[in-house]
């Protein structure tokens, strides 16, 4: 099943976003997928993000936490036996999820807290020093050197070239 929206011309003028109309495209054509557990995404800054999942329940050792490269996995599965329960109302989820969070280059987990049934995962962007945007100085030429019809740098010696 194709996508809803023809991305042909984005891919006609831009460069670099290959990986974005990858997810858009396959987003679209994913089965509607289960929106459990309930989760936030906030913007705490310029560069700084939480997710919190709604994870009643679970322990801390049931919860597993993995960043693999561009990809934030948070999986959950119970551990304790049910035997011997009879529930009359079972309101609250124990059932096993996997939720996957694509992440934008250079964001990394900071940290992560659960907390009253909260699982909050703190992240960052670090964009190294080598990528930042950095201001080049233009040079004139000065009347130290000049160059020639060659190309090549000639000597001036008393104001006049050689």
């Amino acid at each position: 099943m194709r996508s809803a929206f023809d991305f042909s011309p984005l891919y006609r003028s831009t460069v670099g976003f290959d990986r974005l109309f990858d997810m858009l495209d396959q987003s679209a054509q994913l089965e509607p997928m289960t929106n459990w557990p309930p989760y936030n995404i906030e913007k705490m800054g310029e560069d700084q993000y939480v997710i919190t999942m709604a994870i009643a329940g679970f322990s801390p050792d049931e919860i597993d936490l993995v960043q693999k490269e561009s990809q934030l996995f948070v999986t959950g599965q119970k551990k304790g036996s049910e035997e011997g329960r009879q529930y009359l109302h079972r309101g609250i989820a124990t059932r096993a999820f996997k939720q996957t969070f694509n992440l934008a280059d250079h964001v990394k987990v900071t940290g992560a807290n659960l907390e009253n049934g909260l699982l909050t995962v703190e992240l960052k962007r670090e964009v190294p020093e080598a990528l930042k945007p950095r201001r080049i100085e233009i040079k004139s030429d000065g009347g130290v050197k000049s160059v020639g019809q060659n190309n090549q740098p000639t000597q001036i010696e008393h104001g006049k070239a050689a």
